[in-house]
Parts: C-alpha cells; sequence; structure tokens
C-alpha cells in the first residue's frame, strides 16, 4: 500500500495536521488550498479511512487522522534532524526575525561578536514590526516586542529594560527634577509599551498635552532626541551606544522614579530547541543581555 501513497499527500496531511488548516499548509507547501484538499482526499481514499472532519472553517483530525500524526510527525522530525546533521558538515544559518528598533540599535552591532564565537554558523536577519511564522519554516528564532502571539514556542522573557527620559547633553543643563520636562519638547514613540502619561504619573505629575515629533518606531525617536530635537522617553538598553558616546544622556537618573519592564522576549518553535544552531544563538543573546544587565546602573 506504501507504494500507492505518494510522499507528497504525506507531506500535505502532516502540514495540514500540524497546522490545523488546509489554507496555513498551502501556504507552507506553495500549494493551493484545493491542491492540499485534493491530495488528502486521495489519500484518504488510498487508505479507506477519513483523517480530517471538515466544517466551514476548520479542519480537525479524526482518531484515525490522529494515529496517521504519530507516526508522520515522527517520521518527518527524524527527517529533518537527518538533513541538519548532514548540513551541519558546512556553515549552518541561523534565520533570526527581530522587531525593528532592537535589531538596529543592540542586535545588528553584536552580530560580529556572534560570529567570531562561532565559525560554524551564519546568520540571516530581519526586522519588521510583523511576528514571525514559523509554520512556513522562513524563520528559526523570533525577537519580540511585546506578548508573543505564536503557538506551540518556547518563550524566553529577556532582561528588564530601564526607560527613562533620554536627550542631548545640551539639552538636559536645565533639566534638575521631574517637573523641569513639562518645559520641554517631549518626543512620542506610538508603538511603545510605556508612554510619557505613566512616566509623569510614576512621577506624581499631571502629563501634559503632547505636540509636535512622535515616531512609530524607538531607534527614530532615539536618533531625534540625539540631535538635540527634544526629550524621548526609551529604554537605556536600546540607546545604550548613543549613551556610551555621550550623544544622549539621562538627566533624571537617580533624580526621579525610572519605570522597568520586560519590553522583549525570544521565541522559537519547540521542535527547534535540540538544534544546536539555535541554541547556541539564544543562548548566547540571553547571556549577552543578562551579562549586560548585571553591569548596568540602569
Amino acid at each position: 500500500m506504501l507504494s500507492n501513497v505518494p510522499i507528497s499527500a504525506i507531506r500535505a496531511f502532516e502540514a495540514a495536521a500540524r497546522t490545523g488548516s488546509f489554507r496555513d499548509a498551502a501556504n507552507e507547501l506553495h500549494l493551493t488550498p484545493s491542491a492540499v484538499s485534493h491530495a488528502i482526499r486521495k489519500l484518504e481514499d488510498t487508505l479507506r479511512t477519513v483523517l480530517f472532519e471538515r466544517s466551514a472553517r476548520s479542519v480537525r483530525l479524526t482518531p484515525a487522522g490522529e494515529n496517521l500524526m504519530r507516526h508522520t510527525g515522527a517520521a518527518f522530525d527524524q527527517l529533518r534532524r537527518g538533513l541538519e546533521e548532514v548540513a551541519a558538515r558546512g556553515p549552518q544559518l541561523v534565520r533570526v526575525h527581530s522587531a525593528p528598533s532592537f535589531a538596529a540599535q543592540w542586535l545588528a552591532p553584536r552580530l560580529a561578536q556572534f560570529l567570531a564565537a562561532n565559525p560554524k554558523l551564519e546568520v540571516r536577519l530581519a526586522a519588521s514590526t510583523d511576528y514571525a511564522r514559523f509554520s512556513n519554516d522562513d524563520f528559526d528564532i523570533d525577537i519580540v516586542y511585546g506578548p508573543p502571539r505564536a503557538e506551540g514556542v518556547e518563550v524566553i522573557p529577556l532582561p528588564e529594560e530601564t526607560v527613562t527620559p533620554l536627550c542631548s547633553p545640551a539639552l538636559a543643563k536645565p533639566i534638575r527634577k521631574a517637573a523641569d520636562l513639562l518645559d520641554q519638547t517631549l518626543i512620542r514613540s506610538d508603538v511603545k509599551q510605556v508612554q510619557w502619561h505613566q512616566w509623569f504619573t510614576a512621577n506624581g505629575l499631571e502629563a501634559p498635552a503632547l505636540h509636535g515629533m512622535r515616531f512609530d518606531r524607538s531607534f527614530l525617536a532615539i536618533a531625534t532626541a540625539a540631535e538635540g530635537l527634544g526629550v524621548a522617553l526609551e529604554s537605556t538598553l536600546l540607546a545604550e551606544r548613543e549613551l556610551a558616546s555621550g550623544r544622549l544622556v539621562a538627566p533624571l537618573a537617580g533624580r526621579a522614579n525610572e519605570i522597568r519592564y520586560v519590553g522583549h522576549r525570544l521565541i522559537y518553535p519547540r521542535a527547534s530547541r535540540q538544534r544546536p544552531a539555535v541554541r547556541a544563538f539564544a543562548d548566547w543573546l540571553v547571556a549577552q543581555l543578562a551579562g549586560e544587565t548585571a553591569g548596568s546602573s540602569h
């Protein structure tokens, strides 16, 4: 009977069973949903059993489908491991997706350190505000800003970040207390989880009406503040290069209440945790951040 079952039909079944959707399986396999449905229907005809319960909005495995998935899922996992072992003879690629500001401000400047410590690995980095879709196998790791939305993933919260007002040294001179910011141009980051009104509340003040510059990326707010155009409420982790070079300062460090929060999380599919390349990158990232956080005064 096995000779009568094309491997393409088994791939379609495995992808549909794993994702719970003919459409997602089709996207992953670069087919149309109707092609996936047709392949699975032929597989059911060959096996003389029904593998999926179909409804207008979803598909669900039957007991026979669940039984088959236990075997096919294990077989595909073994196949992936075998391919990775063979591929390990050459450079191994780690495909990383990241939130844009983390990628630009923190990760990209440190990739040389990671590659020097792991000469057999290569990194492909992409950055966008969209979440990585692991189901289509485009990425191995995602560094997300805010709560993760993916299912079936390992979630590693990265160390807490300190959010505090940041500005150029010239602009910082008259800023001695929290109330002094009421007379300053305040730069807004629209997608930031910590906003100015929260900072003013934490410091016992009513937030002023905000006008002027606003951005949808932290790295833009940081760059604008470094040019002396206003005060940004940003993470000292993301702005550490500008702080180290003196282009930015934290005028109220030790003089006002700062806000600490977990902004970023590292996620990857649970099935990938045994991959040496994924584990190496995840361990390096967590160790780097833990070391910097421990050594920082903020």
